[in-house]
């Protein structure tokens, strides 16, 4: 075989690798006044949570209902700093460096940052 076929074939092997994880990342990234955050499909922002700890979600119930999780199907696979946690319920969320993620309720459009600091800055805009 060639130096240029094998160069190829190594090329090729990179960029399907690269988008294979941009197609399963669950996250994108968006703009908002404090910059570049992380958000959800519709382009929502997402947030982490300081009561969560050890890759476990201390928002069910009513709280849940305020901050959506970030839901990951039963087959969702980790990729690079995402992985899945398994919430209290049993369901599946997607976590970014070891912390849930979640939406807010009261952000209305892409780009608001509404539950960034609330209840006594316990959430916080999730950041790349």
């Amino acid at each position: 075989m060639g130096k240029s076929f094998l160069f190829s074939l190594s090329l090729a092997a990179v960029l399907f690798a690269t988008t294979a994880f941009a197609q399963n990342a669950p996250t994108k990234t968006g703009e908002s006044a404090k910059g570049k955050v992380l958000t959800d499909a519709k382009g929502m922002t997402l947030y982490t949570f300081d009561k969560d700890a050890g890759g476990k979600s201390a928002c069910n119930g009513p709280c849940a209902t305020n901050w959506p999780p970030l839901m990951a199907s039963a087959d969702a696979k980790p990729a690079g700093a995402y992985t899945v946690i398994t919430r209290d319920d049993g369901g599946k969320q997607w976590a970014y460096k070891g912390k849930p993620l979640y939406t807010w309720q009261k952000d209305q459009k892409p780009g608001a940052i509404t539950g960034d600091g609330f209840l006594n800055g316990a959430w916080h805009v999730a950041q790349p």
